[in-house]
């Protein structure tokens, strides 16, 4: 097939990079760094070519996730489940208008949750399995036949993290213990929300014993509430009846001790008598606050009076005084005899009769008046005297009068005391005697808060295995472990798959992708029989190559890779090949001292080569031999020498690299791998450029990184990377983006 050299334009163009620098010519001189904002945008397309590239590892979970819900469902014990459905009141029915000896506060919240564990009590269980005769019974008792592996791990685990584990009690054995747990690990109590409804369900293999279990179970709680109910009822009956013998007797001692004091005190009409001395003291007390306020008053008079007796004028304004009707008599008189006196004397002499004889009147009157006023103080002063004895004499009654009521009320205290004594223990005997005969009654009155709403009735079809429900289960499940873990491991593996990892994470231009191609015996050369799509992706990686190198005159390449097995050596054969079909005048120099390749690909001797030119064995021109393709030439690398890397970092090889480039359009140079030994990094250092190659599934991006490092840090200029050992077959649709089958089709049939 005829071949047109860069006419046309590459298949693969590389991907959006931007260069670190360039020199003049456009011809890069360090690692092109990624630009993330160039990048691939993420796609779910994405998502599924990982799933189709891990494809075995996934549909391996899925299987087992799946096919171990399906063998169990289709394997496992029908389980069936039994349900009846009780009432459960929070206070009985108001026959008798007693309180009863259980009182069901329904205000309590935690009533129904102490019903709801009574349902689930070891000892209900006991009275059922009693009931029942299901102590030697499988499951509870005897050989184990329910339930397969699944179950019984169920039930291991349902005992361990569900369950009591402690030991069994005095009163049980070791095989009733199990019998009991093994009873209530199957036992539900399910309360209906917003209600007084609650359902006890059964599960069991035996779907007729389940429903036998969960009606015995629900009758045994009845009646033993009702039991509870009756033996709380005797018990207190019991315990009043006894305590009614003791508290008469202590009514009758505090009686006969109230009669005593009594007779001793004379206190039979003690409340009358009491009454008595307080109505007295009450008097007593207001006559004293009576006299003291007459003795004040009087005595204020009297010393008023006292004090005016010096002063007529004053005395005669007295109130007393003015109201005594005998003095004012006298006094009217006195003031008469006076005019007299006055009138005669303007005409009689002192010594006239007349005026004797009025003188001597006036003297009389005066006399009386004087007489009479000294009578008014002593009858105030008398009336003083009355007033403060009377005070005296009513205060000395009064404290008299209280010692009384002292006494009487120190009586009465005492009184009090066993009166209070004896009427509390006549009502507490009243109160016990009244409620030990409403005991008797309501321990009689066998009413239960608890009534049945619906038995159960045998189960047709079984809740266990819900063989459409795990199945559906198990595939939902199985595809998203499935999922998941084949994304965990894409995550956690760092090789590189594709071409977008490459320049993502190796900042490398993306030279093109090649695919394996294992012959046995040989060599896969472009120059021999190959597939199409082969040998047109080392077309395409040729071209890219090519549009890469903008320098004039010959240009040097390396090609090397992080470590063996990655196929560089394929790749620098077919990419000479490649270029002399094109036209251009090549040759391949095997730098690979340690382990030489090309001599074995294109079926040459090994010597004379590169080592003997470089050490002076050979002449350059004898060891160049030329291949059977037009136009390429090989430089084998000779007897393999002690020291490879002092002579590919010798002078001699940069003269012999120099005059080389005089003569040839191209230098491919396969070197050794970069991580294994630094032959790769001392050649590297002269040539135009790098080719580096990445095995798909094969390099770890962190190890890539690392020999690129080296690679930057000996001056290599990086001309690209290209993937290889790409298995298209295996992957065809995880590389569909970059390679389809009916490619393949066109090539041929051109």
């Amino acid at each position: 097939m005829a071949e047109q050299p860069m006419q046309d334009p590459p298949a693969n163009p590389p991907l959006r990079l931007r260069l670190a620098s360039t020199d003049g010519r456009g011809t890069p001189t360090s690692r092109p760094v990624h630009d993330a904002s160039d990048g691939p945008a993420l796609h779910l397309l994405e998502y599924v070519r990982v799933l189709y590239r891990r494809r075995r590892t996934a549909l391996t979970i899925f299987t087992l996730v799946a096919g171990g819900v399906t063998v169990y469902s289709f394997t496992a014990t029908p389980v069936y489940e039994a349900r009846t459905r009780l009432l459960i009141e929070s206070e009985q029915q108001n026959v008798v208008n007693f309180k009863p000896v259980v009182d069901e506060d329904q205000t309590k919240a935690d009533y129904y949750q102490t019903q709801y564990n009574i349902l689930q009590s070891r000892a209900l269980a006991r009275r059922s399995l009693d009931e029942l005769h299901l102590w030697d019974t499988p499951p509870f008792g005897g050989e184990e036949q329910e339930g397969g592996v699944f179950s019984r791990i169920a039930r291991t685990l349902a005992g361990l993290f569900g369950r009591d584990t402690s030991g069994p009690s005095a009163d049980e054995t070791a095989a009733q213990f199990k019998a009991i747990d093994a009873f209530a690990s199957r036992l539900t109590v399910t309360p209906i929300r917003n209600s007084r409804l609650v359902d006890v369900t059964y599960r069991l293999s035996d779907a007729a014993l389940a429903t036998q279990i969960v009606n015995s179970l629900a009758r045994n709680y009845i009646e033993q509430n009702l039991e509870y109910k009756f033996m709380a009822s005797r018990e207190a009956g019991d315990w009043l009846t006894s305590q009614l013998a003791g508290q008469r007797k202590e009514v009758e001692a505090a009686e006969a001790k109230l009669q005593r004091y009594r007779e001793q005190n004379d206190s039979i009409s003690l409340v009358d008598r009491e009454n008595i001395t307080v109505q007295k003291l009450a008097d007593l007390n207001a006559a004293v606050t009576r006299a003291k306020t007459e003795r004040i008053q009087k005595q204020a008079l009297y010393e008023q009076l006292l004090a005016s007796q010096d002063n007529k004028a004053t005395l005669d304004t007295f109130p007393t005084i003015l109201l005594n009707t005998f003095i004012q008599q006298q006094k009217a008189e006195l003031a008469g005899l006076q005019r007299q006196q006055v009138e005669a004397a303007e005409k009689l002499g002192a010594k006239h009769p007349s005026m004797i004889r009025l003188n001597s009147a006036i003297e009389q009157s005066q006399a009386k008046l004087d007489v009479e006023i000294a009578k008014v103080v002593l009858s105030m002063q008398s009336e003083y005297q009355a007033a403060l004895a009377q005070e005296r004499s009513l205060v000395a009654a009064l404290d008299q009068q209280k010692g009384e009521a002292l006494a009487m009320n120190r009586k009465a205290i005492d009184y009090s005391v066993l009166a209070r004594d004896v009427d509390s223990s006549k009502q507490l005997y009243n109160n016990l005697l009244q409620r030990a005969k409403e005991t008797g009654i309501t321990g009689e009155l066998r009413t239960s808060n608890v009534r049945v709403v619906d038995r159960a009735e045998r189960p047709r079809l079984p809740v266990s295995p819900r063989k459409r429900a795990n199945i559906l289960l198990g595939l939902f499940v199985g595809t998203i472990l499935a999922c998941s873990a084949v994304l965990f491991f894409e995550y956690l593996d760092s090789r590189i798959k594709s071409p977008e990892e490459l320049s993502a994470h190796l900042g490398l231009a993306y030279l093109g992708l090649l695919p394996v191609l294992e012959q046995k015996g040989t060599y896969p050369l472009l120059s021999g029989p190959v597939p199409a799509g082969f040998s047109e992706s080392f077309r395409t990686f040729r071209t890219n190559v090519l549009f890469s190198s903008a320098e004039e005159g010959a240009r040097s390449l390396v090609v090397t890779s992080t470590g063996p097995r990655e196929g560089k050596s394929m790749v620098a054969s077919n990419l000479s090949v490649s270029l002399a079909q094109a036209g251009q005048r090549v040759l391949l120099i095997d730098a690979d001292l340690r382990k030489p390749k090309a001599h074995e690909i294109f079926q040459f001797p090994q010597e004379p080569g590169l080592s003997n030119v470089l050490v002076g064995s050979a002449k350059v021109v004898d060891a160049i031999q030329e291949s059977r393709v037009a136009g390429l030439l090989l430089l084998t690398a000779g007897r393999t020498p002690p020291n490879p890397a002092e002579l590919l970092g010798s002078q001699r090889f940069q003269e012999l690299l120099a005059s080389l480039k005089v003569r040839f359009d191209w230098i491919i140079i396969d070197t050794p791998p970069v991580m294994a030994v630094t032959d790769a990094t001392l050649v590297a250092h002269h040539a135009s450029g790098v080719v580096f190659v990445v095995g798909a599934d094969l390099t770890s991006r962190h190890a890539a990184r690392r020999a690129l490092d080296q690679l930057e840090h000996a001056g290599a200029k990086f001309v690209g990377g290209v993937l290889n050992r790409v298995d298209l077959q295996r992957n065809g649709y995880y590389y569909s983006q970059y390679y389809r089958r009916e490619y393949t089709h066109y090539y041929t049939s051109a």
